[in-house]
C-alpha cells in the first residue's frame, strides 16, 4: 500500500515537473510579415495581373485569404503601434494632428507603459525578434529591445528619411522614369542592431534580402522553443530598391521587382519552416501597414477595386491584403469576416496560453475560433477609421459612414465635414462609389450613435509624435 502510494506521488511529481516544458513545446510559433505601403491589389492572389507572387499565392491556397482585414491607421507609425499593442493608436499618443508619423527629430515613441505582443509572449517562454522597419521611436528607450524583443536588426524609421540635399526629387524623377532608383547616399537612414548603428547609409539594394536572412537565422536558432518573429519590411515604401537577383525581372517595373523580392523571401521562410519540421507548429501572417502611396504614380502600388490609398480613411487606405497560414490547423479558404491587426495580440495570447493586459482598453478580438474553424461568425462587427485625432468613419456590419472625408497628401478631395454622413454598403459597393445615405436614414442614425459611444471611450493622452 505504501509502495503504491509512493509510486503514485512520484509519478504525479514527474508529470508536474515535465508539464511546463511539454506545454512550451506545444505552443505555436508566430511569424508576422508586415509590408510597408502595399496595396490591396498588389498580389497575384488579390488580383494583380502582372506581379508574380507564387509563394504568397501558395499561402493563400494553403491557408486563408482574408478580404476584410484592416489596420489601425492609414500611415506608418500609428499603424505599427496598433498591431503591436492591440490598441487604437489614439489611446497611446501614437496618433497626432500635428505630425502623422515619427521623424528622426522626434523625441517620443511607444511608451514603456504599453504592453506589446512580444512582452505578452515572452512572459510564457517565447523567444522574440524584430527584424526590419520599427518606426515607433528611434531613441534607446523606444526601440524593440525595450519592448519585449530579445533582438532587433533593421532601420528605425522610414527609408526615405535622413534625406540629403542635392539629389533629384524622388517624385519628379519617378514620373520621368518609372524605373528610377535613387542613389544609396541620398537617404542616410541607418541600420541598427539592438541599440547601436552598424551601417549608415543602409545599402537599400540588399536590405530586403538581408531582412530575410536575419529572419531565417532567428527561426533556425529558435526551432526548439516557441518563438515570435516580427518581420517588418521597409518596402514598397518609396524609395524603391531591389536586389540584383530581382532588379528588372518583373513586368510591373521596379515596383513589381520589389514585391517579387518580398515574395521570394516569404518562400524562403516557408521552406525553412518545412525543413525544420516546425511548419505545422507555426502560424504565419502576411499583411501591410497601410495602403499604396498613390501620389508616386507607378512607383506606388494599387488598391485594386478599393477607393484611394495611404493616408486616407477610404477602404484603399486601411483595408489590407492579408493571409494566414497554419498547415494542419486551419481550414483553407477565403475568409470574409472582419479582422484587424489589433486582433493579433489577443489571438496570439489565446493560442499561446498567455495573458492579455487587463488594466487597459484593448481594441482587438480573439480570432482563433474563426481561424481554426470552430466558429463561422467572427467576434468583430465594426471598424473605426481614425485619422490624426479625429474619427473620420465607422463600419458596422456591411455599412460604412463617413463623417469626414479627405484625400491623401495634397491629392484627391479636400477635407470635408459632412452634415449628413456619407453612407456606403461595402458588401455591395467596396469601391465606395454610391452614397446611399438618403435611402437609409435609419442606418445613418445607428452608425452616428455607435460613433458617439466610441468617442466617449477615448481619453486624452500626451502626443508622442512631437519634435525634440
Amino acid at each position: 500500500m505504501k509502495r503504491t502510494l509512493f509510486l503514485a506521488i512520484f509519478c504525479l511529481l514527474m508529470v508536474s515537473a515535465l508539464a511546463p516544458s511539454r506545454l512550451i513545446a506545444e505552443k505555436p510559433n508566430f511569424v508576422v510579415i508586415f509590408c510597408d505601403d502595399l496595396g490591396y491589389g498588389d498580389l497575384g492572389c488579390f488580383g494583380h495581373p502582372s506581379i508574380r507572387t507564387p509563394h504568397l499565392d501558395r499561402m493563400a491556397v494553403e491557408g486563408q485569404r482574408w478580404t476584410n482585414f484592416y489596420v489601425g491607421a492609414s500611415v506608418c507609425t500609428p499603424s505599427r503601434a496598433a498591431l503591436l499593442t492591440g490598441r487604437l493608436p489614439v489611446r497611446n499618443g501614437m496618433m497626432s494632428a500635428r505630425r502623422r508619423v515619427l521623424f528622426p527629430d522626434s523625441k517620443g515613441g511607444l511608451q514603456k507603459s504599453e504592453v506589446t505582443i512580444a512582452e505578452c509572449l515572452k512572459a510564457v517562454g517565447y523567444a522574440t525578434a524584430a527584424v526590419g522597419k520599427w518606426h515607433l521611436g528611434h531613441l534607446p528607450e523606444y526601440l524593440p529591445v525595450a519592448h519585449g524583443f530579445d533582438s532587433y536588426w533593421g532601420i528605425p524609421y522610414s527609408n526615405d528619411m535622413d534625406a540629403r540635399r542635392g539629389f533629384p526629387n524622388y517624385r519628379q524623377a519617378g514620373r520621368k522614369d518609372p524605373n528610377y532608383v535613387a542613389p544609396i547616399e541620398q537617404y542616410q537612414v541607418p541600420i541598427m542592431e539592438g541599440t547601436k548603428v552598424i551601417e549608415r547609409p543602409a545599402n537599400q539594394h540588399t536590405l530586403t534580402g538581408r531582412y530575410t536572412e536575419k529572419a531565417v537565422e532567428f527561426i533556425r536558432a529558435s526551432k526548439d522553443k516557441p518563438f515570435f518573429l516580427y518581420l517588418a519590411h521597409s518596402l514598397p515604401h518609396i524609395p524603391l530598391y531591389a536586389g540584383k537577383d530581382h532588379r528588372g525581372k518583373s513586368r510591373r517595373g521596379i515596383y513589381g521587382d520589389v514585391i517579387e523580392e518580398i515574395d521570394a523571401g516569404v518562400g524562403r521562410i516557408l521552406t525553412t519552416l518545412k525543413e525544420l519540421k516546425i511548419d505545422e507548429k507555426t502560424l504565419v501572417v502576411f499583411t501591410s501597414d497601410n495602403g499604396p502611396w498613390l501620389p508616386f504614380n507607378t512607383h506606388g502600388g494599387s488598391a485594386g477595386l478599393l477607393r484611394e490609398g495611404k493616408g486616407t480613411t477610404f477602404e484603399g487606405g486601411m483595408r489590407e491584403p492579408t493571409l494566414f497560414r497554419w498547415p494542419g490547423k486551419m481550414k483553407p479558404g477565403v475568409q470574409m469576416e472582419m479582422g484587424t491587426t489589433m486582433d493579433l495580440l489577443p489571438t496570439f495570447c489565446s493560442l499561446a496560453g498567455a495573458k492579455t493586459p487587463g488594466d487597459r482598453t484593448l481594441d482587438g478580438f480573439d480570432l482563433s475560433s474563426v481561424l481554426l474553424g470552430k466558429e463561422a461568425k467572427g467576434p468583430r462587427d465594426r471598424v473605426y477609421y481614425w485619422r490624426e485625432e479625429k474619427l473620420y468613419a465607422i463600419r458596422v456590419g456591411a455599412w460604412k459612414a463617413h463623417f469626414i472625408t479627405q484625400g491623401c497628401y495634397g491629392i484627391g478631395e479636400k477635407k470635408t465635414e459632412h452634415a449628413t454622413p456619407q453612407l456606403y454598403n461595402l458588401e455591395h459597393d467596396p469601391s465606395e462609389k454610391y452614397n446611399v445615405a438618403g435611402n437609409h436614414p435609419d442606418v445613418v442614425k445607428k452608425l452616428v450613435a455607435a460613433a458617439d459611444e466610441h468617442r466617449k471611450s477615448i481619453k486624452p493622452v500626451a502626443d508622442q509624435l512631437i519634435r525634440r
